[in-house]
C-alpha cells in the first residue's frame, strides 16, 4: 500500500504511520479492507468527531454566563435586601459581570474564533509540518510510477569533492600574506 499523501510505500503491515510524511495509515487500511465503507464503531475516526468548534464552545459559555446571571442576580438581591438590610448593589454587579461578560464572550467567539473543530486545525498543522519536513508540497511530489519528469544528473559540470572541501587556515593565511606583499 502507498501513502495517499506522499506516495511512499508502506514499509510493513505493522507500521501505523508513513515513514516519510507521518500520515496515519491505519484509517486508510481500514477503508481499503472494507471497500470504502466506514468500519463499525470507528466512523468518528474516519469522518471526524462530534467535537464542537471553538466558536460554538465560546457561544455556549457566553449563554451559560447569561443564564447564571438570571439565577445569581436575584439571589444576591434578596440576600442583600432581606438578610443584610442594604441597597442591592451586589445584584447590579452580578448583572454587569455575568450578563455583560456573557455578551462579550459571545461576541468574541463569533468574531475571532474558528468555526472548525480543533481536530481539523491539528490535522492541517500536521499536514503542513509533514510537507515542510518532506521538502516539497505533497501535491507536487511524484508518484512512484510517474518517472517521466525525472532528469538524470549530468556527469559533466559537477564539482569535484576537492572543490567542495574548505581549504586549510594556513593556506588561506599564506595567500593573504602573499597578496599583501605584492
Amino acid at each position: 500500500m502507498y501513502c495517499p499523501r506522499c506516495s511512499q510505500e508502506r514499509i510493513s503491515e505493522e507500521t501505523s504511520f508513513c515513514s516519510r510524511c507521518g500520515f496515519l495509515l491505519t484509517r486508510v487500511a481500514d477503508l481499503l479492507l472494507t471497500d470504502g465503507e466506514p468500519v463499525a464503531g470507528r466512523s468518528d475516526l474516519l469522518y471526524g468527531t462530534d467535537e464542537d468548534s471553538p466558536r460554538n464552545k465560546g457561544v455556549k459559555r457566553g449563554v451559560r454566563m447569561i443564564m447564571l446571571m438570571f439565577v445569581l442576580a436575584p439571589v444576591l438581591g434578596l440576600i442583600s435586601v432581606f438578610l443584610l438590610g442594604m441597597v442591592p448593589w451586589p445584584m447590579g454587579v452580578a448583572i454587569i459581570l455575568f450578563g455583560g461578560g456573557g455578551l462579550l464572550r459571545i461576541i468574541y467567539a463569533l468574531l475571532f474564533e474558528s468555526k472548525y473543530p480543533a481536530i481539523y486545525q491539528l490535522a492541517e498543522a500536521e499536514r503542513r509540518r509533514a510537507a515542510a519536513l518532506a521538502g516539497a508540497h505533497p501535491a507536487r511530489q511524484l508518484a512512484p510510477e510517474d518517472t517521466s519528469a525525472y532528469i538524470a544528473p549530468s556527469l559533466f559540470g559537477t564539482p569535484d569533492t576537492n572543490d567542495l572541501a574548505p581549504g586549510s587556515v594556513t593556506e588561506g593565511t599564506t595567500r593573504l600574506l602573499e597578496k599583501e606583499q605584492e
